[in-house]
């Protein structure tokens, strides 16, 4: 009997021990694959004008209207929920999901009669999206727009979560106009350079150059800041980075506008002006920092029908009362007069995120 005790032991031992080896392995030959696969975009990448040709430039004193919108990667029924954010799920429910959402942001933007669109999290070719070219989607929506499309991030296959592994993401900034689009170049923001960057994945802003009548550039800015992988460093040197390129152009007498989703508490206290006087902190919806702004530089908060969210935490699905905040924006130099600015309320039908919709007006000279 004890013989026999003794081989089965044995037995059981070594084969923990080849699992355990192969299970080794298998992390190993994985943790190489994201190390041999992980790539950041160049930075100044020329970026190409697609879309319909245009030759109009812009003139002062005129409003233009400019909208920002977070699209979501077309996942964001108001019942999803992201594991990232503390949910459960890490796809869209269906590729008809995705394209409902998608046609459904798309006609929301375009009900705001925009001039200019600043589209972030469209994706163009991920697992989580199963594969869907949402700049085609888009594009087919605005045709008479011209368009800039700039990778965003994009990563190899990441196994987690591991009921449904989120894969991998191919995902973009979108910029439309209907004005000429001289040129347009990405820029790479800095990022976590441990292992958390393989979350942040390679953040950007694109910088799109519009003629201005009679001289000088309207410089469109579309920007997606860090969420999950940026630390406190990495988030103000984003921010500097940003910044100090648009006071560069502003100094220069162009005119500056920046839009899109800072993935910071965009007014400094939406945090708690929206959820009952409750400072909710979910980690990444830190205080936008005010204090890096440069001279020439601001916020555009003066909203004409009060404070109202543009983001949602996606923990659990969505109902009126749920964590809300505002992330989403636009900065411009002191040289553009802000009409009015307001954020666009969806019910986050489609998206965890609102449009935000601004008129503005290109001074002839600073006031």
């Amino acid at each position: 009997m004890k013989k026999t005790w003794k081989k089965i032991w044995s037995i059981t031992w070594r084969t923990l021990l080849s699992v355990f080896v192969l299970l080794i392995l298998v992390i190993g030959a994985y943790v190489l694959y994201l190390t041999l696969q992980y790539s950041r975009i160049e930075d100044n990448q020329i970026l190409a004008v697609e879309g319909a040709e245009k030759s109009a430039s812009v003139v002062k004193n005129e409003t233009y209207t400019i909208v920002t919108q977070n699209l979501g990667f077309g996942a964001y029924t108001p019942d999803f929920t992201f594991f990232m954010d503390g949910g459960t799920q890490s796809w869209a429910e269906s590729r008809e999901s995705v394209e409902r959402c998608i046609r459904a942001g798309a006609s929301t933007v375009k009900s705001l009669d925009p001039d200019f669109v600043l589209f972030q999290e469209v994706d163009l070719d991920s697992t989580r999206s199963y594969h869907t070219d949402q700049k085609a989607l888009l594009l087919e929506e605005f045709p008479s727009m011209a368009a800039v499309s700039a990778v965003n991030y994009h990563s190899a296959f990441l196994a987690y979560p591991f009921n449904q592994p989120h894969g991998t993401s191919n995902s973009s900034l979108l910029t439309l106009s209907d004005y000429k689009i001289a040129s347009a170049v990405r820029r790479s923001l800095p990022i976590s350079t441990h292992v958390s960057k393989f979350l942040d994945l390679d953040r950007c802003y694109s910088v799109q150059r519009i003629p201005v009548q009679g001289g000088g550039e309207l410089v469109l800015y579309n920007v997606h800041a860090s969420a999950y992988g940026g630390s406190d460093e990495i988030r103000a040197a984003q921010m500097n980075m940003l910044f100090s390129d648009m006071k560069a152009e502003y100094e220069k007498g162009n005119w500056c506008v920046c839009g899109g989703d800072f993935n910071h508490d965009f007014t400094g206290t939406s945090t708690k002006d929206l959820n009952g006087g409750e400072g909710v902190d979910f980690g990444w919806a830190q205080p936008f920092p005010a204090s890096l702004l440069p001279e020439g530089i601001h916020r555009a908060m003066d909203y004409e029908d009060g404070v109202k969210p543009t983001c949602r935490n996606c923990d659990i699905p969505y109902e009126e009362g749920n964590f809300v905040i505002i992330v989403d924006g636009f900065l411009v130099s002191d040289n553009v007069q802000v009409k009015n600015v307001r954020n666009v309320q969806t019910g986050f039908s489609y998206s965890d995120h609102n449009p935000v919709v601004m008129e503005f007006v290109l001074q002839t000279e600073k006031e």
